[in-house]
């Protein structure tokens, strides 16, 4: 959910005077202190977030923070993350405390109890946290003077302690206890003065808990400490919090819609896919309407990619390891992998070895095969860009703590492409590359990108800095040059080289990586790929890895939640349904599906008992876009009436325009859900 804050409070300025706190300086300016627009902290000259009690030695401008920017709704989630371990504490006084992080949209709070937490529990918890809240505790800073002070009054915090000892290598995104060079308690203070709970936390906080107007806890997990399976299992609660009851109730009804639109539920109750135990985790089987869709996005993608000069290729689902042994996979990905198969080994009678075995793997990606292809034979700098497609089943051993749907899986069909060139190509195939995924994107129905550069982890790669160099900057020039904003990801790349990934919004307005394009040095050196150039000479080529769905079951995925399991007429697997009043107008919708059955429509006629009521029910659940109703005046009038999902209508329409405005909406691909005012509009 993405929320943006009031223009009102974007980036105010406050003289803070020395030995003046920022609270007086905030209300000195008058400032807002209840309501949405309340400042809760401040930001100093060196971009720091600071309490509102913080007293600057010498004259600062600061700069407002208020409740409903990005950095104050986190600031207020942090601080209902210490109002639920408070209320943890109090009705569970044995629990021990992990970390208590703000995260997107929300916060969590980790705790060592006896037992799971349950629904009850939470409900209990959050009556007690709002009882906190209503009460009014401030929250006061508080600096240890020592680590050996820290430990003796965190004595029975196993886990702060950890903390304590390991506070200069913590990701401090996350551990909010420690960082910043010195070690800091939040005593909560009631309105007696009296200290009644306290956390390690470097802050900041609200001033006090009332500045926490809203708050809902949502939902419990098991986690790892500190993330490591190693570790002891610890009860995580999560919870969201916002700077009004309203927007609280906007992000609850998101997450409502959010999981109208789950595509697990969607697929099962569509009849697209399904997950069945005997087949194993992440492993998915497509009925037959979810074949014709998944049919009809790869049926389009092969038409785009034939117009654009790609060459078509087919590999094997599994290699001897030799060939990621090559690629550098086994050392870098095996862990991603599936395990080996030992196959080929032959034994005598006598049980001696004869003829050694060799490790087959399932591949999990693509590329060294198309490597292969590549060196079959002489290449001349003619040839060049090559560009070679497949559609090509891989398998990646994901953890079963991750699989989620289709979304996340062990076996999928990736989208992938190749593509060789000169380094003289290099740019111009980036760009055109770039606009060719956009484009396809938008075909499908996604129109709102963003595009994240991936550059080198520094303990992670292999290859020259100077390719590197090249290879980020010909990446960022394609990337600027398409005049979308540009988000960096520093470290996030692969280790063969840098990528820039398609960040697609979705009808929520959530992130998911779409197409990915990388360039690579590295692979074409270890397979010694050459072309002959101009002159002769044998020279290297640069290779481009290019994935534009990502995986066809994540894409897959990733649009049945976008359009909420109504998928647009061209990609539906029904397209039409034919309902008849009576059973004497069956025929005449026969008839009618005959026609557009030879204009290669998908129809069905509804020929069973229900009453047509019903019927238009079922099929507007199944979220058909088009039904036919046919009565006795239609029949006179060689006609049909529509109904649209959305309830609206549109009556007497002759056959032959019938047919013909169904042909164009379906052949041009028209991803807008039909209604009577949109299709009346294309037949004017």
């Amino acid at each position: 959910m993405s929320v943006q804050p009031s223009q009102a409070q974007q980036a105010l300025r406050v003289k803070v005077p020395a030995g003046t706190t920022a609270g007086e300086a905030v209300a000195e300016a008058g400032l807002p202190s209840k309501g949405p627009e309340a400042v809760v902290v401040v930001r100093d000259a060196e971009g720091n977030l600071r309490d509102l009690a913080w007293a600057p030695e010498a004259d600062v401008e600061v700069e407002a923070v208020a409740a409903d920017t990005e950095d104050g709704r986190s600031v207020i989630r942090h601080s209902a993350a210490h109002v639920l371990a408070q209320a943890v504490q109090n009705l569970f006084p044995d629990a021990k405390l992990g970390i208590g992080p703000p995260v997107r949209d929300g916060f969590y709070y980790d705790f060592d109890v006896d037992r799971p937490f349950t629904p009850e529990d939470l409900q209990a918890l959050e009556k007690r946290m709002k009882q906190i809240i209503k009460s009014g505790q401030k929250f006061s800073r508080r600096r240890l003077e020592s680590v050996d002070a820290a430990k003796k009054e965190l004595a029975g915090e196993p886990y702060k302690l950890e903390l304590v000892d390991i506070k200069s290598d913590v990701d401090t995104s996350e551990v909010m206890e420690v960082g910043g060079g010195e070690l800091t308690v939040y005593d909560n203070i009631d309105r007696h003065g009296e200290v009644v709970w306290g956390d390690l936390c470097r802050g900041p906080h609200v001033p006090h808990t009332r500045f926490i107007p809203a708050v809902k806890l949502m939902r419990v997990a098991a986690a790892y400490w500190r993330g490591n399976q190693n570790n002891p299992q610890l009860q995580r609660v999560y919870g969201t919090a916002w700077e009004s009851k309203e927007k609280l109730d906007q992000h609850l009804e998101w997450l409502a819609e959010a999981e109208r639109r789950d595509h697990r539920r969607l697929g099962a109750e569509l009849d697209l896919f399904s997950f069945p135990d005997e087949i194993g985790s992440g492993l998915p089987v497509f009925h037959p309407k979810g074949g014709i869709i998944r049919r009809e996005l790869e049926d389009y993608s092969r038409k785009r990619h034939e117009q654009a000069g790609y060459e078509f290729v087919n590999t094997p689902h599994i290699t001897k390891d030799t060939l990621f042994k090559t690629s550098g996979h086994l050392d870098w990905y095996k862990d991603g992998m599936f395990p080996a198969m030992h196959l080929d080994e032959e034994r005598d009678a006598n049980g001696e070895l004869r003829k050694p075995g060799v490790d087959y793997y399932l591949k999990p990606m693509n590329c060294p095969f198309h490597n292969l292809i590549f060196r079959s034979r002489g290449r001349s700098y003619r040839e060049l860009p090559l560009r070679l497609f497949e559609f090509g089943s891989v398998y990646r051993y994901e953890k079963s703590g991750v699989v989620h749907g289709l979304t996340r899986v062990r076996g999928m069909t990736q989208d992938d492409a190749h593509i060789y060139c000169t380094p003289e190509q290099l740019q111009d195939e980036l760009k055109s590359l770039l606009g060719f995924v956009l484009d396809l994107l938008r075909d499908y129905g996604l129109d709102d990108f963003y595009l994240e550069l991936s550059t080198r982890n520094d303990e992670k790669y292999v290859g020259s800095d100077e390719s590197w160099a090249v290879a980020t900057e010909a990446l960022r020039t394609a990337a600027v040059d398409s005049g979308l904003e540009l988000v960096p990801d520093p470290g996030g790349a692969a280790f063969y080289g840098p990528k820039i990934s398609v960040q697609a919004k979705d009808a929520l307005g959530r992130s998911w990586q779409m197409s990915t394009i990388q360039v690579d040095y590295h692979l074409p050196e270890l397979f010694n790929l050459e072309y002959t150039a101009p002159d002769g000479s044998k020279q290297r080529p640069i290779k481009i890895h290019r994935a534009l769905f990502g995986s066809i079951e994540r894409f897959f995925g990733v649009l049945t939640e976008h359009y909420a399991g109504a998928f647009p007429a061209w990609l539906a697997p029904v397209q039409a349904v034919g309902i008849p009043i009576a059973d004497e107008h069956v025929e005449h919708l026969q008839q009618v599906a005959k026609a557009l059955r030879d204009k290669g429509i998908r129809i069905d006629v509804d020929t069973s008992d229900d009453r047509m009521q019903k019927k238009i029910r079922t099929h507007t659940t199944q979220k058909v876009p088009f039904l036919l109703l046919a009565g006795g005046k239609d029949v006179e009038a060689d006609a049909v009436s529509f109904r649209f999902r959305d309830g609206s209508q549109i009556n007497g329409v002759p056959v032959d325009t019938a047919v013909a405005a169904l042909e164009d909406w379906i052949g041009r691909r028209e991803n807008a859900s039909p209604t009577a005012e949109n299709f009346q509009a294309e037949r004017a």
